[in-house]
């Protein structure tokens, strides 16, 4: 078997995976860096900004 042939046999058979085109806000909400945070002043809690 030529090399040729079995190369394009082997393209044939193992289609590359469709890659997920995410956005960078759809990337950032999985990570979980869009939700508050919050912290401490003057002894009460507040929400970051």
């Amino acid at each position: 078997m030529d090399s040729k042939n079995y190369k394009n046999q082997i393209k044939q058979n193992n289609p590359k995976p469709i890659k997920e085109n995410l956005t960078t806000r759809e990337i950032k909400d999985m990570m979980g860096s869009n939700r508050p945070t919050y912290g401490r002043h003057r002894g009460a809690v507040r929400q970051k900004n």
